[in-house]
């Protein structure tokens, strides 16, 4: 079963990570989509997203929910009928969503060497701990802390949050799987607690504000 592993942080929250294993027949049979859904999934381009839509309904389906459960608001953020928290990630063959009481954000990033040349673009204070010359560790490290800003992002989804200028990830180890992320805008200051783990050639990012 392309269920790949379920994770329980605490007593209230599930998260579930699908390997995106079916073909897009195979899935599209399996699940019964709202108009909308209908709608989202004919626009997409690549048979790879379409899987990956498709397989976080079937990730909503070992949840208890269906697609009918499930909507967006303005701003593109998922939301739950029955007011629990969602998020979702998909990155290649793998999807992943939370559900939690608690306001939640999750993300799932390959690790590849490509992230240095962008790191730039998404790290500011997080330098001062960073370390090039160990090529293991910072490629690593990198892919946690751009995991963690798309999560921090994900729960907050406001226009304008900068991930370099705004979201800090403070230092942390690898070996711990636990970081502390602060979020703050003109407006407003945030700390959110950060849980990562590899799965295969990926880490898996999952925030809660504090």
């Amino acid at each position: 079963m392309p269920l790949y592993k379920t994770i329980h942080p605490n007593s209230s929250t599930q998260i579930l990570v699908w390997h995106i294993t079916e073909s897009f027949s195979d899935l599209v049979q399996d699940v019964i989509l709202n108009e909308n859904s209908r709608a989202r999934l004919q626009s997409m381009k690549s048979q790879m997203q379409q899987r990956a839509f498709l397989s976080v309904r079937k990730v909503l389906q070992q949840a208890g929910y269906k697609d009918f459960d499930l909507y967006y608001d303005a701003f593109g953020k998922p939301h739950l009928q029955d007011g629990k928290y969602i998020s979702i990630t998909h990155s290649h063959e793998f999807s992943a969503v939370i559900i939690s009481d608690q306001s939640a954000g999750i993300d799932m990033e390959l690790q590849r060497e490509k992230i240095s040349r962008i790191a730039n673009k998404f790290c500011n204070t997080e330098w001062e701990y960073l370390t090039p010359q160990n090529k293991g560790e910072y490629i690593q490290k990198l892919t946690v802390i751009w995991g963690v800003k798309e999560a921090v992002f994900k729960i907050k989804n406001q226009k304008g949050i900068s991930f370099k200028n705004h979201i800090q990830v403070h230092p942390f180890e690898l070996e711990t799987k636990t970081a502390l992320a602060t979020l703050t805008t003109a407006n407003f200051k945030q700390q959110f607690a950060i849980f990562f783990e590899p799965i295969d050639d990926f880490t898996l990012v999952y925030a809660f504000e504090k």
